[in-house]
């Protein structure tokens, strides 16, 4: 008697070719793709009993999402079967052009407009981390991206910061005007009242040195809030 039973697609290349990740790439653009199918095309093959893009759903699943992927340590991602160092290396590689992109080239630096510009340019990274980090955005006259420069790394309170090493590397570069930005690792962006204490030496501060505080970002997990659109610290 002959088994009809559908075989099992452990490979991509078993499926078919309309549905594979590269293909459909090719054909529709990477905004297409899941990010399952994204992450296939990085790991190209998958190990037995699932595909590419099943191990990629798997480690989605298993880290939350891209931003818990983001956030795993390499020796974890490493240690997922169907893993090893060589695709960890791959995925981790792959996050980080991404983090790098809009600050590749002087010509392409971004212009910051809102509060919402200066988030979207630090968000994805910041939200990932697991302690406190403090980092300026240096701007020239335009307000166009100098550098983005972490100070900080730890808790960020009013006892802690000294509002002149904020300044140091903004003298240095003779930026026109900064933004700061630090992370909430618990994910709510509420500030504190340290938050809003080392908002206003800052701004004070930047009087004195003829260079705008132009913001003081509190970024959380998917959420940011501005203290200036809030009035807190600016006042």
């Amino acid at each position: 008697m002959t088994d009809t039973t559908p075989k099992p697609t452990y490979r991509i290349s078993d499926l078919h070719e309309a549905d594979r990740p590269r293909e459909r790439l090719a054909s529709l653009g990477p905004q297409a793709l899941t990010n399952a199918e994204l992450l296939a095309i990085l790991l190209r093959v998958g190990v037995q009993g699932e595909n590419a893009v099943e191990v990629g759903q798997r480690l989605l699943t298993k880290f939350g999402g891209l931003r818990g992927l983001h956030r795993a340590p390499f020796k974890e991602l490493m240690s997922q079967h169907g893993m090893g160092e060589a695709k960890a290396s791959q995925i981790q590689a792959a996050i980080e052009l991404g983090r790098r992109l809009t600050l590749e080239a002087p010509e392409e630096r971004p212009s910051i407009n809102s509060p919402a510009d200066a988030a979207a340019l630090v968000q994805y990274e910041m939200s990932a981390l697991e302690q406190e980090h403090l980092r300026v955005i240096l701007l020239d006259r335009r307000n166009r991206v100098l550098e983005v420069l972490e100070v900080y790394k730890g808790s960020v309170n009013s006892s802690q910061v000294r509002v002149g090493e904020l300044f140091k590397d903004a003298i240095r570069a003779n930026a026109s005007a900064i933004i700061v930005a630090h992370n909430h690792p618990s994910g709510d962006p509420t500030p504190s009242p340290d938050d809003v204490a080392v908002t206003r030496a800052m701004v004070q501060a930047g009087k004195l040195l003829d260079i705008d505080v132009l913001d003081h970002l509190v970024i959380g997990s998917g959420k940011w809030v501005s203290l200036k659109e809030r009035g807190l610290g600016f006042t």
